[in-house]
């Protein structure tokens, strides 16, 4: 900047050039400040009333040749400004207002004066920065925006309300930008109802993703430069080795939440551009108390009930992570759950804690695996067994053959549906006669999202729409409902989920079908009486609860 020649001191001589002070003004002011040196001159004009605050920084801002911007015409990105932690943002009047395209941050400042502060910007935000200059109300109204009604660190518990073992805000350490950024990006995907919190390093940014009603969405990000601490941060919080950078972990973070207590399994797996940490939510404390509040069809539950009334065999549950399988088995067992039984149950992890019920959970680091705790707890003579996951041949046979010894055993598989699960046993090695005698029923699950009560939008399917959709038998029209979108369901035109369930009854005709091909075991059961996944999402289309579109989203393919 061209050096001003004038008798005044620079801020004076830009205010009279600028026309925003008087000669005489400033006069009178420069006579104050040389009976009172200590206070700035800046100050005292605005302590007279000769010059606004605004006017000031402004000058300022020419004076140390930096821009001037006003943050209500420029956007402050939240997920940006947070990467500061409070305390230094108010205590040097400062705000992260968003990222530049070469990585660095723009950082609104009030008194550019002060440039003791800029390097400890630069550490606390963990890349380059570049100062502006802005209001002082705009940047205070700009804190506020961002860390006043966000979750305040209050909002987790008090040290002394935890115990020692459990992770909690409070005991994470000094404000660390990646303390921070964990801390809030957990609260953030608990306000939404997430069920999976995904910090993905990438090339240049760590984008942190939460699924809320099955669906991924984003929830914000950071320099790639975060990513290390990040991981780092969710390690110390899991216990996990934090020198370990190229092995899987995994392990749990329980943490208090005001009243809640909030427990996540968390997985650590390397990837090319970092450790990517994936946070799985374990809603323990919604235990479900029986059959009933599930929300099966008629057939379904009349299918299901019979068979946790035998006395022994396998009731499997089958269907891809996160379709609801453990709260599907949890409900079984809360049915079987009476002081006649003797419950037990090994799994990985522990979700939902059962009162009155043996329960263990799988570490591998201390040798108890599904295959040795199996062992050890058919030696303590379980009533009710239940196996959280089948994951391999030897958990499988281990089941199957409890199953036969008149254990009644409940279990989980991964599998397409309820008819391939058959297929899925055999190939883990599971002998034909073994399922035929063994299995008394298959349930068949998904998840798929409830739409909207308060924007959905009827629409009137005709018989063509029908014939497409599987139900060619129909040909009056149909009332079926699309997803809009509205403030309360954030625009998606989805809010929560609702079960759908194919249960096969292992019937002798069934029985004499393991090992033929799936299709003709599903064939036999719907003969039988079977709804398929895909007809109870279509009944619920019909019943107004989900859309055509996302029952095939999930179930996938046309109806036909």
């Amino acid at each position: 900047m061209e050096a001003i020649r004038s008798p005044w001191p620079a801020l004076g001589a830009l205010l009279v050039r600028n026309g925003e002070l008087t000669a005489e003004h400033l006069e009178a002011a420069l006579a104050e400040k040389r009976l009172t040196p200590a206070k700035r001159l800046g100050e005292i004009l605005i302590d007279s009333g000769f010059v606004s605050r605004a006017a000031v920084t402004r000058v300022l801002a020419e004076q140390h040749d930096l821009d001037y911007i006003d943050l209500e015409l420029h956007m402050i990105e939240p997920e940006v400004a947070r990467l500061l932690p409070e305390k230094l943002a108010r205590r040097y009047a400062a705000i992260p207002v968003r990222y530049l395209d070469n990585g660095s941050i723009l950082v609104a400042v009030e008194d550019p004066t002060n440039v003791m502060f800029s390097d400890e910007l630069r550490l606390a935000l963990g890349v380059q920065v570049r100062v502006c200059v802005a209001s002082a109300a705009a940047i205070e109204l700009g804190i506020q925006n961002c860390y006043g009604p966000v979750v305040q660190i209050e909002e987790f518990a008090k040290e002394a309300d935890v115990p020692a073992d459990q992770a909690t805000v409070h005991d994470l350490g000094p404000d660390t930008p990646a303390v921070e950024f964990v801390n809030r990006s957990i609260s953030e995907a608990l306000e939404r109802g997430a069920s999976g919190i995904h910090f993905t390093p990438q090339e240049r940014r760590l984008h942190v993703r939460v699924r809320v009603d099955g669906v991924m969405r984003e929830l914000t990000s950071t320099a790639a430069t975060h990513a290390s601490a990040v991981a780092s941060r969710l390690k110390i919080m899991a216990e996990l080795d934090v020198a370990e950078h190229w092995a899987p972990q995994e392990g749990r973070i329980t943490i208090r939440r005001g009243e809640e207590t909030v427990d996540f399994s968390i997985a650590i797996l390397p990837t090319t551009h970092g450790e990517k940490a994936t946070l799985r939510l374990l809603a323990h404390d919604q235990v479900p108390d029986s059959l009933d509040a599930l929300g099966l069809g008629p057939g379904a539950a009349a299918a299901l009930q019979h068979a946790i009334t035998q006395p022994s065999g396998a009731i499997v549950v089958v269907g891809p992570t996160g379709s609801g399988r453990t709260t599907t088995l949890h409900a079984c067992l809360q049915q079987l759950n009476t002081a006649g039984r003797q419950l037990t149950t090994i799994e990985d992890p522990v979700e939902y804690r059962a009162p009155r019920v043996d329960q263990v959970e799988v570490n591998p680091r201390a040798g108890l695996t599904f295959a040795s705790g199996l062992r050890t707890i058919l030696h303590s003579e379980p009533d009710v067994l239940l196996v959280g996951e089948i994951h391999d041949g030897e958990v499988a046979q281990i089941a199957f053959h409890a199953a036969m010894t008149g254990h009644l055993v409940l279990t989980s598989l991964h599998a397409e549906s309820a008819a391939a699960t058959i297929q899925r046993l055999t190939d883990l090695g599971v002998e034909r006669s073994v399922l035929a005698s063994s299995v008394r029923c298959i349930v068949g699950q998904r998840l798929v999202r409830r739409v909207c009560p308060d924007c959905r939008e009827p629409y009137t399917a005709g018989p063509s729409e029908l014939v497409s959709l599987g139900v060619p038998d129909r040909h009056d029209e149909l009332t079926l409902y699309r997803a809009v979108g509205c403030q309360k369901c954030n625009e998606t035109g989805y809010s929560g989920r609702v079960p759908l369930f194919e249960v096969l009854t292992m019937t002798e005709e069934i029985s004499m079908l393991v090992g033929a091909p799936t299709q003709e075991i599903e064939a036999k059961a719907v003969s039988q009486g079977m709804s398929t996944l895909r007809d109870e999402g279509l009944r619920l289309a019909i019943a107004g609860a989900t859309t055509v579109s996302e029952v095939l989203r999930v179930v996938g393919g046309a109806a036909g």
